[in-house]
């Protein structure tokens, strides 16, 4: 399968309403930054973040060192269209990650909608090489869990516990919440998700 053009024609051809991961408010993933207790100029990445609406209330909060990585230049373009003139506060990243070449730490690693798309080992394994390389406070994530969908948008996907999460990336990083929670899509459906924080361990490496 072409990826890249199957969430391109998914951007170009549905509305926010129908698909099944839009939220109006991001409320976990933006709480779970909030606590983290950064500096606002602190550089943060959304991985996957297309058109969510997490960078609209990450300006609102008074972040001012956001990057928006995604897939999908359709995605992007939508939010940028929708921040209008504050879509220049944001640096936006065409690219998918398994071929995203960092040029920055990033203090926040936050991504709710890629790395379960993620099933080949090595491309776990790269994932899991890259944030550890290139976050320097906190990786919060947030995948299907195992009373989760099987797959989203037509593609299969790997479904993940909290101590899975945790032995994966537990060697870089410390975990300081763990929880699942339902996401309720616009369709009013529920999906599981289980949402991790961790905080950077430098004792480890």
């Amino acid at each position: 399968m072409d990826t890249k053009k199957h969430w391109e024609d998914i951007y170009a051809s549905k509305t926010p309403q129908e698909v099944s991961w839009t939220q109006e408010i991001p409320a976990t993933s933006l709480r779970l930054i909030i606590e983290a207790n950064i500096a606002k100029e602190a550089a943060i990445i959304d991985i996957g973040g297309g058109d969510s609406k997490l960078v609209d209330n990450l300006i609102k909060e008074g972040y001012t060192n956001l990057t928006v990585l995604d897939i999908s230049g359709k995605a992007l373009e939508r939010a940028k269209v929708r921040l209008g003139d504050q879509a220049k506060l944001v640096q936006w990243i065409e690219s998918d990650i398994n071929t995203f070449v960092p040029t920055i730490q990033y203090a926040i690693w936050h991504d709710r909608a890629v790395f379960h798309f993620l099933t080949d080992d090595q491309e776990i394994q790269h994932y899991n090489e890259l944030v550890s390389k290139h976050t320097t406070e906190r990786f919060i994530i947030g995948t299907f869990s195992e009373n989760g969908p099987l797959k989203c948008s037509g593609i299969p996907i790997k479904q993940y516990t909290i101590n899975q999460l945790e032995f994966l990336f537990g060697h870089s990083f410390k975990l300081i919440t763990s929880f699942q929670e339902d996401h309720v899509t616009p369709f009013n459906t529920a999906q599981n998700f289980t949402f991790a924080s961790f905080k950077r361990n430098y004792s480890c490496c």
